[in-house]
């Protein structure tokens, strides 16, 4: 009976979901991450910090999105926690920075003193990156208590000891070409009104999701399986992004993974052009074969926009229902979208997509 009825409600129990936890509206949205930059960049570190990197050399990853629970059966994290604690134990040893980009912990659904008891060996394994220096916090609006010092005295700082800061936002500043680039990472939510530090869609989530996801046992958070600019959250904030100078927006919030603001259909027509023109029939016989099966998997999709400006990044989550994680990487003078999953043996970093940096900002200025 029960997966009778995870056939015929779980497509639109979804759809309420979607409709109930997210109402952005543009000037909201625009309005507040304007806000949030200014504070940034004028200083005030209750917002955020600023900090300088070289592109080149220094190595980022950017995850958001674990919603760690309680274990229990509405737990969207759980299956992913292995991938997660593989993918932090290489990063560590490789010398990674890690921003953690808000939605950490899932505090709609369950009570901090919950998470904080069932999740300690992920918090252990942030915690190596914080005492070596190399950890940056973000709140998003799922674990907006962290904003408050009472609560992060009380639930935190006895897990992550005294050093830990937790921010809104985070600007990183580099230099290409002589001329100073930004990239600005936030968790999303800002601007949206039913996230943005709304109870009615805390207590909704509390007292009628969560019931009803605990008696179906089903998730909203499908696999990545597609990395095209399709959410209309999305798209408003690649809007944003593109009306900033020298300036690359990540973000999380949407659980949908965008790279480089393209749809993942036109980089691919973008890559076979290059190998026509270079004449490589291997990598145009390749390149075609995925074009074929993307265009089948984005068969339908109403929202499609191509876009010029590579401005607009979003890390995906950490609790898709197959147990994937998706995150930003920034290292070797490159961004990337990878995705870490379960093979036999244990859990494999696979790369989605990638571009060299001083390519992107090059793309950047060219367009001003």
């Amino acid at each position: 009976m029960r997966k009778l009825l995870q056939f015929i409600f779980k497509r639109p129990i979804a759809w309420l979901a979607k409709k109930l936890s997210s109402a952005p509206h543009e000037q909201d949205v625009f309005q507040s991450l304007d806000e949030l930059l200014k504070s940034i960049s004028h200083g005030k570190s209750q917002k955020g910090v600023t900090q300088g990197f070289n592109y080149q050399q220094d190595k980022y990853i950017i995850f958001s999105d674990q919603h760690k629970g309680n274990r229990s059966s509405v737990d969207d994290f759980k299956e992913a926690e292995n991938d997660y604690l593989a993918a932090l134990a290489h990063y560590h040893d490789q010398g990674f920075h890690f921003i953690n980009l808000g939605d950490c912990e899932e505090l709609w659904k369950f009570t901090p003193d919950q998470v904080m008891k069932k999740n300690k060996l992920c918090f252990e394994a942030e915690r190596k990156f914080l005492d070596a220096g190399r950890y940056f916090r973000i709140y998003g609006n799922h674990d907006l208590e962290w904003r408050y010092l009472l609560q992060r005295n009380f639930f935190l700082r006895p897990v992550f000891g005294k050093k830990l800061k937790i921010y809104e936002g985070l600007l990183l500043k580099t230099t290409y070409d002589s001329r100073v680039f930004s990239i600005f990472l936030a968790h999303g939510h800002q601007g949206d009104k039913r996230n943005d530090g709304n109870s009615f869609s805390i207590w909704v989530v509390a007292n009628i999701w969560t019931p009803i996801q605990r008696f179906l046992r089903v998730s909203i958070n499908t696999p990545a399986t597609s990395f095209e600019l399709t959410d209309k959250h999305n798209i408003m904030m690649y809007d944003w992004s593109a009306k900033q100078q020298n300036l690359i927006f990540i973000s999380g919030h949407t659980h949908k993974p965008v790279f480089a603001s393209l749809d993942h259909l036109e980089r691919l027509n973008k890559q076979l052009d290059a190998a026509r023109q270079a004449n490589d029939g291997i990598s145009m016989a390749a390149i075609q074969a995925e074009l074929q099966k993307r265009k089948a998997e984005y068969a339908g999709k109403k929202q499609m926009q191509t876009i010029a400006r590579p401005t607009y990044f979003n890390s995906g989550c950490c609790c898709y229902d197959d147990g994937d994680i998706t995150g930003i990487e920034i290292s070797e003078g490159h961004i990337r979208l990878v995705k870490w999953h379960t093979v036999t043996g244990g859990s494999q970093r696979l790369v989605l997509e990638e571009a060299p940096l001083d390519f992107i900002f090059g793309e950047i200025a060219k367009a001003r």
